[in-house]
């Protein structure tokens, strides 16, 4: 108990790191939240490991009469360290609530979604031309993540930022990782608009090969053929040819994250996408979709540290103060690519550059920004995102 109210004073102020999520803790962490503001909601992104506690923090405040939303992601950044187990608390004031929605693998909820989601911002901006960023939270295995996105622009386009990462397993199996007060479910998307937010930053680094294929046959995350033949044989063709890797189905895993896929736009922007398993036929599978006949390079993981330099500078250009904590999603696919080294050397600079103490966030599975040409939202692997987050929005 002494342990868990001294984490609690440490990270009092917007963010409230909890190794053990005991209800002696939790009850503690939002009677002084609520002494100092009456009404807010909360934020929890919480460790795998820790999922078993979920019951617990729903409890906690159904009892409290606080509004709860949270995801389940592989492990937690605190500072400049990945923490196993335990939850990061974020409170929320002058936030609308949260929507929870579940179903959106299939097709026919894409209109759906993108509608209520209209109707969501309406209610909150109404005609105001306030600044706001749409953060959300999806599932991992969601197979139409870009097909939703697609769908928001249409409906929303630069009405708002966008901003989200994956969360669930990085087993890459199903489970249900995001709740409510009431549910735990899985293939599903959590949706916070945080009002007066100027958006995030969203960076990989990766360095383009001159050397590019085309997916003449792909369908949702799976690629089915490369240039008109089997996509496994072109590709291990490609490893072998530009980076002396042998591979084959045995060794498949292996090798192929560290080498992803990087789909080339028409506007410079570059996608990663990482292959993380074979269908029966030898289709590539990866996370996130595979438009037909996109443009298609192999990317050299050893590239990917360039990006942390611009990512400081993008975040530095926001209106960001000095109190903010920096909610930085970091995604596994990175980690697999540069090693455990090469992520704590990337968290050591960023904590240099902000202060370890501002720092926290999560391992994510997929993340979601902006294109660099503009407001568009893409569906990117192996990046880094960083979020300004505050306790008190929209004037509070």
């Amino acid at each position: 108990m002494a342990a868990d109210l001294y984490r609690l004073a440490i990270f009092m102020d917007s963010s409230c790191y909890l190794e053990l999520l005991t209800e002696a803790a939790l009850d503690a962490a939002l009677a002084a939240w609520r002494k100092a503001h009456p009404e807010f909601s909360l934020l929890v992104l919480l460790s795998e490991e820790s999922a078993a506690s979920i019951p617990t923090l729903q409890a906690a405040c159904r009892g409290a009469g606080i509004a709860l939303a949270g995801a389940v992601f592989p492990a937690l950044l605190v500072g400049n360290r990945l923490v196993r187990q335990g939850a990061l608390l974020l409170p929320l004031v002058g936030t609308p609530a949260p929507l929870l929605v579940e179903g959106v693998s299939r097709p026919d909820r894409v209109e759906a979604l993108a509608a209520q989601l209209a109707d969501y911002v309406d209610t909150v901006l109404g005609d105001s031309e306030t600044e706001a960023t749409l953060f959300c939270i999806f599932d991992a295995m969601v197979p139409n993540i870009a097909t939703h996105l697609d769908a928001w622009y249409l409906t929303l386009a630069d009405r708002v930022h966008y901003a989200g990462v994956n969360a669930g397993s990085e087993r890459f199996v199903p489970i249900p990782c995001l709740f409510d007060n009431q549910r735990c479910i899985g293939d599903g998307v959590l949706l916070q608009l945080l009002p007066q937010h100027d958006g995030a930053v969203l960076e990989h680094g990766y360095r383009v090969p001159d050397h590019v294929i085309t997916a003449t046959s792909a369908s949702g995350n799976r690629i089915v053929q490369i240039d008109w033949r089997p996509a496994l044989e072109v590709y291990g063709e490609m490893m072998a040819s530009q980076y002396g890797v042998s591979i084959d189905r045995g060794n498949f895993y292996t090798y192929a994250v560290h080498f992803p896929f990087g789909i080339l736009r028409a506007d410079g922007e570059v996608l990663v996408r990482i292959p993380v398993a074979l269908d029966e036929a030898g289709g590539i599978i990866c996370v996130g979709e595979i438009p037909p006949n996109s443009v298609l390079t192999l990317l050299d993981a050893g590239s990917a540290g360039q990006g942390v330099a611009r990512f400081v500078a993008s975040l530095t250009a926001l209106p960001v103060s000095a109190q903010d904590t920096l909610l930085l999603f970091y995604c596994a696919g990175r980690r697999m690519h540069l090693g455990q080294d090469g992520m704590d050397a990337e968290l050591a600079e960023l904590a240099g550059c902000f202060g370890e103490g501002r720092l926290r966030g999560a391992l994510s599975l997929g993340e979601i920004g902006a294109a660099v040409s503009g407001g568009y939202p893409l569906f990117h692997n192996a990046t880094l995102v960083g979020i300004p987050w505050r306790s008190r929005w929209a004037g509070q």
